[in-house]
């Protein structure tokens, strides 16, 4: 790697974390994306959905299909955890991430399970599948996209305010 794409992908690394993310959360970010790269989604983490919630991934797959991912890394993450149905109008499947040695807590029956760490991840469960209408996919496509548009655009320039 280039010293220019080395330090492209620190700082791409460092913008994607406000400081509210722990390293392990953090790393199983890293490994549930690298999951949606192989299985074909384009993800973005932090998106802010319409209602005012943070996804903490939101990935967009190639017949515009939208997951929603949300990142446990400890039981008293899990437990503290009451707003995951708010995610649920705003995608197609949601699903949590966590690590393995964590997969045994209590997540809720009806999202996916995935297992990850700062390596890759594997779906061990398979979400509930709810259509999004026509409308909802539309305006959720246009917001992903604008966050990331906006993302890329503030790596290139970080004083310009984007």
């Amino acid at each position: 790697m280039s010293a220019s794409a080395h330090l492209y992908m620190r700082d791409a690394a460092e913008f994607s974390s406000d400081g509210r993310q722990s390293e392990t959360a953090l790393a199983i970010r890293r490994g549930t994306q690298r999951l949606l790269s192989g299985l074909g989604y384009a993800a973005v983490a932090e998106a802010t959905l319409a209602n005012g919630r943070r996804a903490d991934l939101a990935a967009i797959g190639p017949h515009g299909e939208i997951w929603i991912i949300e990142i446990k890394s400890s039981a008293a993450d899990l437990a503290a955890d009451g707003k995951w149905p708010d995610y649920e109008p705003y995608c197609d499947r949601l699903s949590f991430a966590t690590l393995p040695a964590l997969c045994d807590l209590p997540f809720p029956e009806q999202a996916g399970l995935i297992a990850a760490d700062a390596h890759g991840g594997e779906e061990l469960r398979s979400p509930s599948t709810h259509p999004l209408s026509a409308a909802r996919r539309k305006a959720m496509l246009i917001r992903l996209s604008m966050h990331a548009a906006r993302r890329l655009s503030a790596l290139e320039d970080p004083l310009a305010g984007f």
